[in-house]
């Protein structure tokens, strides 16, 4: 199940360090000059085809951002 969070809600889960995956997904230039600590990237061209190799584990909390402001 999808849901949003604010900005705030994912620095407080990063501050308390909770178990979770980060994943941006910005195209590689993006993600080499501006990511989040700890973020692994899954460029929006590749969400297809490598998300399944990259989040192996359904049950896990994934939280996922992007440039987009909101």
């Amino acid at each position: 199940m999808a849901k949003t969070i604010s900005r705030d809600d994912l620095k407080a889960k990063i501050h308390r360090k909770d178990d979770l995956l980060l994943v941006a997904t910005l195209p590689a230039p993006a993600y080499h000059h501006h990511h989040l600590p700890g973020a692994i990237n899954l460029p929006p061209e590749s969400v297809t085809s490598l998300a399944a190799q990259i989040l192996p584990d359904k049950n896990a909390e994934i939280v996922v951002y992007c440039a987009s402001p909101t």
